[in-house]
């Protein structure tokens, strides 16, 4: 069974991931061709030669982020196959719709707007290369821990059920992953290489696209994952009777 879920978890994230990529394509990578237009004309004033493109950019805003992106999402797919495999029947007696949009909306707080808040998405031209070592340990430090917080919350919760009830036990629950998160926000060192001259609209507009990509991703995988993993885990007489 978990090998089946495995599957269809792997093909969900494949297909979100196709949906991301348009997304991408149409709301991010004009902002992406504006900044790396400004990085252009930053060091075409400071006399820098530009460099060698190894890929074109016509290559890497096509097939190379699709192929990116299918990676990034039968990876995701399938380690979201088995959290829920893990959960199902465990955490409460949620359908596998239901389960799997839960899982999925817990995923993107954890993996995607809990980061962000802390170190958001930049595009080229943000940056500079002396720092790219700590921004990218210390951007992976808050996913691990935010998912550990999320983890512990939810186990905290699980365990106030039986003396407070299932509301109240929820509430101590994100009581617990809101704390801990901002101690870990406090804790994380920050990190602002945005240049003054930067355009304030293109780096909104590439966060909001950055964002929007990872909820069109994480949203069509509970989506597509539910229904894959009811049709699998519910039997036909249920779902027609």
């Amino acid at each position: 069974m978990a090998g089946r879920l495995l599957l269809r978890g792997m093909l969900a994230g494949i297909l979100a991931a196709c949906l991301a990529f348009v997304f991408a394509r149409v709301f991010g990578e004009p902002q992406v061709a504006l900044s790396i237009a400004y990085e252009a004309a930053q060091d075409a004033a400071a006399g820098d030669a530009p460099e060698q493109e190894l890929v074109s950019r016509a290559v890497q805003a096509s097939i190379g982020m699709l192929t990116a992106a299918v990676m990034y999402g039968a990876a995701y797919g399938g380690l979201f196959s088995l959290v829920f495999a893990t959960a199902y029947g465990r955490i409460g007696r949620f359908s596998p719709r239901m389960l799997a949009l839960l899982l999925a909306g817990a995923g993107f707080l954890a993996v995607v707007v809990v980061p962000d808040l802390k170190y958001p998405a930049n595009p080229p031209g943000v940056g500079t290369p002396e720092t790219i070592g700590l921004r990218t340990a210390t951007y992976f430090e808050m996913v691990v821990f935010s998912l550990c917080a999320l983890v512990l919350a939810v186990l905290s919760g699980r365990a106030l059920v039986a003396r407070l009830g299932e509301w109240s036990a929820s509430l101590c629950g994100a009581a617990v992953f809101v704390v801990l998160i901002a101690l870990l926000q406090w804790v994380l060192p920050d990190v602002n290489e945005v240049p003054d001259n930067f355009p304030a609209l293109v780096l909104w507009r590439f966060r909001e696209a950055a964002l929007g990509m990872q909820l069109v991703l994480w949203g069509s995988l509970g989506l597509m994952f539910g229904v894959l993993a009811e049709r699998l885990l519910t039997p036909r007489a249920v779902r027609h009777g």
